[in-house]
């Protein structure tokens, strides 16, 4: 599950054709929820397509629509936007979209061109050519390369975009496909190179040689089973090293690497979401580490390992609060170093390790702030803030296990993003480009206020607006968090939401509220399972205290989630139906009594719980939108997007919520994508349609105050 959201464009338009149409829900009736539920069966398809067909009559007919799809392609294709970079093999890499290449080109150029602001960009894969050549319909999902050289590659292409990959090995450098090289077809499957000629694989590799059982997928259909594979070798010969169970979330290999040349290749069994086991893969099999099971691994640094302790932890004496970055030797033989401890308002975000030290981005108060870490001659490990801007977002884009370097994004809600170059060794960081702004942020000001969920815990959250805001209800807001995973939601710059929403006078919200990682493991563990109330209570606190400062009303208050945020969604709709004026509802998790038997659903258990306890069993019952659905509520008409080809939540959960929605005669909008994965749409022209589509559907919070 990861984070996406929040993006919309509205302007202003002399028209309210929302405002004044009726409501109307479907005409026809559903398919049955056994039908609905075959993800590409003709009824449901077919259904589906009546329920697009009445969503785009509705919405693109209006005036607005073609003014802010083009705006969004604009800024999706626009040539000005900072080129993400990947360092790979001493040179840096980047993946481009634009309107000549709308599936992307993978392509590279000097260090040295790229951070002079001036790149002599080589195509090494062009996607849209492939696709074309082979009449396949794929999506690049990055590459894993064999270390030091990082190369060969093995190339992940996916159909439509579905977590499900294909695997061809690739040289980078010379930008072509390895005759004869290694090809691993159609699966959710994971690698690692152990050498330039063995693979270790875990993948669904059917009945397993000599009459070995088993499919070796999860029930949360991730693979649990990892083989050791040689160059010419067929899968089916492929050797077992490993194997999990059943009820693991997903077995897969790992390796890493340091710039001093220290190799590991370790096997990471995901026993729940946030619960690993981690082992070494030896001459003589594999030998478990002794690390905190609730842990994130971010890499290898002079041979030890680099991981976020997400609980209290001790080992050798050495407490460890949860929360703390480490040190830890994977053979024992030194004790655990501690790099960083959060303090009470504080949390770690995201961390990277470079040839020469770690780097790391830390919250305060949701303010982010970078950091880097690097051992020093007494044995310890000292640290430097990085000057960077205040009262921003930073990200760590790529680092570099050759050198120093890493590269971060920075940004602010009127900030537009800005590349930093940093440098582990000596602590610097430089700024190397900026965007130019892509929305007109004059007279918009920001600001963090705190609300009192139901429990008298204070809530966090960032509002956008202009400084000339009136203070009489009438401000059309819309209203976003996530909630969930220990994933934070951050003051990132957006021009989508800039141009579609601030730039009319619309009040933009971004809620911290609990289950996220905003101030660490705690904050997420108060929102986990039956604590997830909390994580609902929290964003009404938000929706009430802007409420009570007269900043909004319900008519004029929208809405927005995906994935766990859509959940979120389809909680707030059901439980306070009175507090909205409008709802996306996005990729939703909505039915909660199912949710571990549909997609990838199983391996959210240790978020959300699970109907086999029978107290959890009760809350899911209870909190679940599909079954809170009641016959003579009033509830606002939601906008219910999904994809098709969403192997990870997977479409169900809406046609059934939208299905129940047209049974009670309750009015609704419903677009399903027949292209792209989880993380939504794949290309430039289908994000911005269904950017668009939101954007229109929000215009009536405008509408309603002219």
């Amino acid at each position: 599950m990861l984070p996406a959201m929040r993006s919309f464009r509205i302007i202003i338009a002399g028209f309210a054709m929302l405002a004044t149409m009726p409501a109307v829900a479907s005409s026809s009736s559903a398919p049955p929820p056994d039908a609905l539920s075959e993800v590409r069966g003709k009824a449901a398809l077919s259904w589906v397509d009546e329920q697009n067909r009445r969503t785009f009559a509705g919405l693109e007919a209006d005036p607005r629509y073609r003014v802010f799809h083009d705006s969004v392609l604009r800024i999706r294709q626009d040539a000005h936007r900072i080129p993400m970079p990947t360092f790979l093999g001493g040179e840096i890499f980047n993946f481009w979209q634009d309107a000549a290449h709308p599936r992307g080109i993978w392509r590279e150029t000097a260090p040295e061109r790229f951070v002079a602001g001036h790149p002599l960009w080589t195509t090494r894969l062009d996607v849209d050519e492939l696709a074309r050549r082979e009449h396949r319909n794929w999506v690049f999902q990055g590459a894993d390369c064999l270390a030091p050289d990082d190369s060969p590659c093995l190339i992940q292409l996916s159909e439509g975009g579905e977590d499900a990959t294909t695997l061809r090995e690739f040289a980078p450098l010379s930008g072509g496909f390895t005759p004869d090289g290694f090809l691993l077809p159609h699966s959710k499957q994971t690698v690692a190179w152990e050498d330039r000629d063995t693979l270790l694989v875990a993948r669904d590799w059917g009945d397993g040689p000599r009459g070995v059982s088993g499919g070796a997928m999860t029930r949360a259909g991730y693979p649990f089973v990892v083989r050791r594979l040689h160059r010419g070798q067929a899968l089916d010969s492929a050797v077992e090293v490993m194997r999990g169970q059943r009820d693991d979330v997903l077995v897969a290999p790992v390796a890493l690497a340091d710039g001093e040349g220290h190799r590991l290749v370790l096997i990471r069994r995901a026993v729940t979401f946030f619960e690993d086991r981690y082992s070494l893969v030896t001459d003589g099999g594999t030998r478990a580490l002794d690390l905190p099971a609730r842990m994130d691994l971010h890499g290898l640094l002079a041979g030890r390992l680099i991981l976020s302790a997400n609980q209290d932890w001790q080992s050798g004496g050495v407490k460890i609060p949860a929360g703390s970055v480490i040190a830890v030797d994977p053979d024992g033989r030194m004790p655990v170093q501690l790099l960083f401890t959060p303090g009470a308002r504080q949390a770690v975000d995201e961390v990277a390790v470079t040839g020469t030290g770690v780097v790391m981005t830390v919250l305060d108060s949701v303010r982010g702030q970078g950091w880097v870490y690097r051992p020093d001659a007494a044995g310890g490990w000292h640290g430097t803030r990085l000057k960077l801007p205040d009262m921003m977002s930073v990200h760590i884009m790529d680092a570099d296990r050759r050198s120093g370097r890493a590269f971060l994004s920075v940004s602010g809600f009127l900030t537009p993003q800005q590349l930093w170059l940093a440098d582990s060794t000596d602590g610097s960081a430089r700024k190397i480009m900026e965007l130019p702004p892509q929305f007109d942020s004059a007279g918009l000001v920001v600001g963090q206020e705190w609300a009192v969920s139901s429990d008298g815990t204070r809530i966090p959250y960032f509002i956008v607006h202009r400084a000339d805001m009136r203070s009489d209800g009438s401000n059309p807001t819309l209203l976003t968090a996530y909630g969930g995973f220990q994933l934070s939601s951050l003051p990132d710059y957006d021009p989508v939401a800039g141009r579609l929403w601030l730039d009319r006078g619309g009040v933009y919200v971004v809620a911290n509220i609990r289950g996220g990682g905003e101030f660490g493991p705690a904050w997420h563990e108060a929102g986990r399972m039956a604590g997830r109330q909390h994580v609902f209570d929290d964003f009404a606190a938000v929706a009430r205290d802007l409420i009570a400062r007269k900043i909004t009303v319900p008519a004029h208050l929208g809405i927005r989630g995906r994935s766990n945020g859509g959940l979120l969604m389809g909680v707030e709709f059901t439980q306070h139906p009175d507090l909205w004026g409008a709802v996306i509802v996005g990729v939703p998790l909505l039915d909660m009594e199912h949710f571990e038997t549909m997609a990838a659903g199983a391996s959210w258990a240790g978020e959300y719980g699970s109907m086999a306890v029978p107290e959890q069993r009760t809350f899911l019952e209870r909190i679940s939108p599909l079954r809170a659905l009641r016959p003579g509520v009033h509830y606002p008409e939601p906008f219910i997007f999904t994809s098709t080809l969403d192997d990870r939540v997977g479409p169900v959960h809406a046609r059934l919520f939208a299905a129940r929605l047209q049974a009670l005669g309750v009015p609704f909008l419903y677009y399903e994508d027949t292209e792209g994965g989880h993380s939504g749409t794949v290309n430039a022209s289908e994000v911005a349609r269904e950017r668009a589509l939101e954007a229109v559907y929000l215009s009536r919070l405008m509408d309603r105050g002219h």
